[in-house]
């Protein structure tokens, strides 16, 4: 089984390597970075052009829904709200080479639902 994770790990890799390629963040329209994990979520703001994170948020700052999935579309709209706050209305979406599925489309839908534009 050790295989398998290694052979998942390293596709993934390899899908965030093709999306990276073709989104780059900036001041102005900073890059939408989504990280899933079994257990959480996480979800930045990001610079690419300093490097820096203008802001972030994961699921465990979340008390409200029961599901993985409902506390992944609440993420979205806490990010969407705090960039609101920075003046930011546009990002470049960036799912982490993960499948635009599930608790991803939920954090693009919550943040869409809050008026941030892809």
């Amino acid at each position: 089984m050790k295989n398998l994770e290694k052979i998942k790990r390293e596709n993934r890799i390899k899908r965030h390597n093709k999306v990276r390629a073709k989104a780059f963040g900036s001041a102005k329209i900073p890059r939408l970075n989504v990280y899933r994990s079994n257990k959480g979520l996480f979800v930045q703001l990001i610079n690419d052009e300093t490097g820096v994170t203008l802001t972030s948020i994961n699921d465990k700052e979340i008390k409200s829904g029961k599901t993985k999935t409902d506390k992944a579309k609440e993420a979205g709209k806490l990010i969407a709200m705090k960039a609101k706050e920075k003046k930011i209305d546009k990002v470049v979406f960036d799912r982490g080479g993960c499948k635009y599925h599930g608790r991803v489309k939920a954090v693009a839908d919550g943040a869409r639902e809050e008026g941030l534009k892809f």
